[in-house]
């Protein structure tokens, strides 16, 4: 049986034990885009590995029964703090918590990370195409700063659907840091396009990502033919209406779903909704 051990936010908050197969780690640093949407990154354990675009389990130290959620890691493999990209739900149970975290605070994190949106659930071709909507941009945050992701695929297209300009933000600023990255720079020079669009608010470029698809104005944008099983590879990330949308539309262009157990042309987050 696993020793109870003791996982607070501060000093003089409520102490409780710390669950079975749970890490307590600490607060290294938060970033707030807009009223809804944030970042953070915490302190990584030893032990602690994953699959870049997995998921893991957190909560919070704030109850003897914690509410734990399911967050896509945004961070890579490699790195050694972990980093989340979260929305802002006011009365949400976990989330109405988790935006007032701050440097130093404690955050829970489950031993055991996992999830469908990993290289190893599709077979190599050409062009990895990466499509999210909201937070679900998170585990495209993890594969497109990993190593492995270019030496699978000859380019990388990300794309970024939001409502409002201000929420591109993340996605924004993290593929424009790209070449200059230590590790994978060289590795990602003229290889990634980046598609952001907004549903709400104007920008240069509009449309709700299944509009783009279905017209043909994603493959006009990145200079493609339409997806095609010879050459594409496909992850889908966001709202569950969008996965619907989205991977009805590249089964009609012929691509197979893949997994784990056997690898084809797309995956779908079973577990993340963004």
């Amino acid at each position: 049986m696993q020793t109870a051990a003791l996982a607070v936010t501060t000093d003089d908050a409520p102490q409780f034990p710390l669950p079975a197969n749970t890490h307590a780690e600490r607060v290294v640093s938060v970033t707030h885009y807009t009223d809804s949407l944030f970042s953070f990154r915490i302190t990584r354990p030893a032990a602690f590995r994953f699959r870049s675009g997995e998921f893991v389990m957190i909560g919070l130290p704030n109850a003897e029964r914690p509410v734990f959620r399911a967050y896509s890691i945004a961070s890579p493999a490699w790195d050694e703090e972990v980093e989340f990209y979260s929305i802002k739900v006011p009365d949400g149970p976990l989330t109405q918590h988790l935006q007032k975290i701050r440097p130093g605070d404690t955050v829970l994190m489950k031993h055991k990370s996992t999830g469908t949106l990993v290289l190893d659930a599709l077979t190599p071709a050409k062009r990895l195409w990466m499509v999210a909507t909201g937070t679900g941009f998170a585990p495209w945050a993890s594969l497109v700063r990993d190593p492995e992701t270019y030496e699978k695929f000859d380019e990388i297209v990300v794309t970024n659907t939001c409502r409002d300009v201000a929420d591109l933000a993340y996605g924004d600023q993290l593929v424009a840091a790209l070449e200059a990255d230590p590790l994978i720079g060289e590795l990602t020079a003229g290889r990634v396009k980046y598609v952001a669009t907004t549903t709400r608010e104007a920008s240069p470029q509009m449309g709700r990502i299944t509009t783009l698809i279905e017209n043909g104005e994603l493959f006009r944008l990145v200079g493609c033919a339409p997806f095609d099983r010879a050459t594409d590879r496909v992850m889908i990330c966001g709202s569950m209406a969008m996965l619907k949308d989205v991977k009805a539309l590249v089964e009609a262009h012929g691509l197979e779903e893949g997994s784990n157990s056997k690898p084809a042309d797309f995956v779908v987050e079973r577990a993340f909704v963004g």
